[in-house]
């Protein structure tokens, strides 16, 4: 197994969680890719944003439904704006890649939000460190484990 994905579990483990970690045949890339390969709504998948704001990352959590509204969100935080990370932005404040950043399991702590519109869903779907690694979990545990802001991003 990926030292991410052993990370991420181990981290889930350590925060009282029962999610298990799954290991798809092929990397899901997309939201819509990830809903697919699990048979799942596209808004049941949490896809997990990196943005740059002002050389610190912002973990975004949001439905695979819809796109996040940067102006709204930074007008929300008070900073003038969100910046889409690079690619070696998001694996240095994450070790992750873009595709299969988890919601945990990263170095050091990352401030993140999560999207409301995710609490509709029973169960919902978050990247397990690398594009083919996912697990199950309901909005409040991912709430609980996160430490994150609930808000509306669209």
């Amino acid at each position: 197994m990926h030292p991410n994905v052993i990370a991420v579990q181990q981290r889930l483990e350590a925060t009282g969680s029962s999610s298990q970690i799954l290991l798809l045949d092929e990397g899901v890339h997309t939201a819509a890719a990830a809903a697919q390969a699990l048979g799942v709504e596209v808004g049941q998948i949490a896809n997990s944003l990196i943005f740059d704001v002002s050389g610190e990352p912002l973990l975004v959590l949001t439905s695979g439904a819809h796109r996040v509204d940067t102006a709204k969100v930074a007008a929300d935080l008070g900073v003038e704006k969100l910046k889409r990370a690079t690619p070696e932005f998001v694996r240095e404040h994450t070790g992750q890649p873009i595709g299969g950043v988890a919601p945990l399991g990263h170095p050091r702590p990352v401030r993140t939000l999560l999207d409301r519109t995710l609490g509709q869903y029973d169960v919902i779907w978050a990247a397990g460190g690398v594009p083919q690694a996912v697990f199950p979990i309901t909005y409040r545990e991912l709430l609980r484990i996160t430490d994150a802001d609930e808000v509306d991003v669209a």
